[in-house]
């Protein structure tokens, strides 16, 4: 898609967006969840929504999938963080488009979702990233995750972001590798702009 059609096709749809958006903001709030201990959960959300609307255009297909792409970036957290189920991911999606979309919208919550585990690797592990990586717009997501939480490491100074910064740079190769496709599926590209971003970052 070029800049212009994926910019349209926000514009065109602009006020289910924001109705997304809302929602997942409330949803975080109703769970008492912030960032970094002192902000609303909403600073990070928009964050990941802010890297997909920037760089989506790199790799989405079809005009249609401008929406669960936004709703992936919104609701990403809500599994594994604001104590929803698959379902009620889907029936959230359906509030808000197609049937078809809401699917590959809940797809793409549900690959984010990290496994059970006591520590950060297994809780990211292969079967994790696996399912990122065959999820249509999982990868781009889950980048723009990465993006947003980097970037935040990067301009905060208290102990947690400089430790979490590091940490996100020792994994750079490992993660970069890991949510790279599998196929030949464009959906699941990563956009060539956003990853240069993320490297320069922790470079």
């Amino acid at each position: 898609m070029t800049r212009d059609e994926f910019d349209a096709q926000l514009s065109a749809c602009q006020d289910v967006v924001k109705q997304i958006q809302t929602s997942a903001f409330e949803l975080h709030a109703s769970v008492c969840q912030t960032y970094d201990g002192t902000h609303p959960y909403s600073l990070h959300l928009q964050m990941v929504a802010d890297g997909v609307l920037k760089y989506g255009h790199e790799v989405c297909q079809e005009a249609a999938d401008v929406l669960p792409i936004i709703f992936g970036a919104y609701f990403h957290d809500s599994i594994e963080d604001a104590r929803l189920t698959y379902n009620d991911v889907v029936s959230m999606a359906r509030r808000f488009m197609t049937e078809g979309q809401a699917y590959m919208a809940a797809e793409i919550v549900y690959a984010l979702t990290n496994d059970k585990g006591r520590t950060r690797a297994e809780r990211a592990g292969e079967n994790y990233y696996r399912g990122i990586r065959q999820t249509p717009y999982a990868p781009l997501v889950k980048l723009a995750d990465r993006l947003a939480n980097t970037t935040y490491s990067a301009t905060h100074s208290n102990e947690a972001n400089r430790h979490m910064l590091g940490v996100y740079r020792n994994e750079m190769p490992h993660f970069i590798k890991s949510i790279q496709p599998d196929g030949t599926d464009p959906r699941t590209a990563l956009p060539p702009s956003m990853v240069h971003a993320l490297l320069t970052l922790v470079e």
